[in-house]
């Protein structure tokens, strides 16, 4: 009978958000797989917990996976944490949770400490639906196309950023998106933890002027339906109602079909939409 894998959630900044849970968790596990051991070792040694260490991050995430796998499939039981929250979220552990329902073996979540749901709940910005980001790319082409991607995000989005890159992140992110609303969430958990909501253009000015310090998280609000609705009207208005039916006709609607789609999409009734066309054959 193979062994679990559990996931433990481990203090962000706090340590009394660790949970009963977790230390007994950790001290019964056989082994204990971690992002940086010399990080870890300092929570270990505070709750007492002697169980054997091993090093699991970003450069070994595969081979070690795979060692992982097969201790587990002797039935050992190991528990996986990372260096602050919870291990998955935007973190190597990811690539081992994979591999363990490959290989049948159980996966168990241990609760705790997660930044982005943190400052989610905190931020004053809507909850109901957001998007996680986590750290923007850092290669120039997979950036610009992310950012792309999220300018119509209706979804509040949650993104990580240091304090050397945040200036430059808030410039590109008021590029791309506007300037949209959002909440500044610094030093989760920490002696110096803040929520500043704010704009883009006023937060973007408050860092020119002061360096950033400590560890941020951007609570962004999602672009509003009423916002893209005007975007989109803004976008049949600079063509004309013959090119917009032309445009859907090239793209293999029928004619009756595209006629109906632009009364849809100007909020017109279709007759007007069909003499409009018509006049233009004329």
């Amino acid at each position: 009978m193979s062994g679990i894998l559990y996931l433990v959630a481990t203090p962000i900044g706090n340590l009394e958000d660790m949970t009963f849970r977790a230390v007994r968790v950790l001290k019964e596990a056989d082994l204990i797989a971690a992002e940086d051991t010399r990080n870890s070792i300092k929570l270990l040694n505070h709750f007492e917990i002697k169980t054997p260490m091993t090093s699991y991050h970003e450069f070994n995430k595969y081979d070690k996976a795979d060692f992982l796998i097969g201790k587990l499939l002797e039935g050992q039981s190991i528990a996986l944490i990372t260096d602050a929250g919870t291990p998955g979220i935007s973190d190597p552990g990811e690539v081992l949770v994979q591999k363990c329902f490959e290989a049948g073996v159980t996966v168990i979540p241990v609760p705790g400490a997660c930044a982005a749901v943190n400052a989610l709940v905190a931020s004053g910005q809507p909850t109901r639906r957001f998007a996680f980001e986590a750290f923007l790319p850092a290669d120039k082409k997979e950036r610009k196309e992310a950012l792309a991607s999220l300018r119509d995000e209706t979804r509040t989005l949650i993104i990580y950023e240091a304090p050397h890159r945040l200036l430059k992140t808030l410039k590109e992110l008021s590029e791309a998106l506007g300037n949209r609303e959002l909440t500044i969430c610094k030093e989760l958990t920490k002696k110096h933890e803040s929520f500043v909501m704010t704009t883009f253009e006023e937060a973007i000015k408050t860092f020119e002027e002061e360096d950033p310090r400590g560890e941020y998280v951007l609570v962004i609000r999602g672009k509003s339906t009423e916002e893209l609705e005007q975007e989109r009207i803004a976008e049949w208005d600079s063509i004309s109602i013959p090119e917009h039916v032309e445009r859907y006709i090239s793209e293999g609607m029928t004619k009756k079909d595209a006629i109906k789609k632009v009364a849809e999409d100007r909020g017109l009734p279709k007759r007007e939409v069909y003499a409009e066309v018509e006049n233009n054959k004329a």
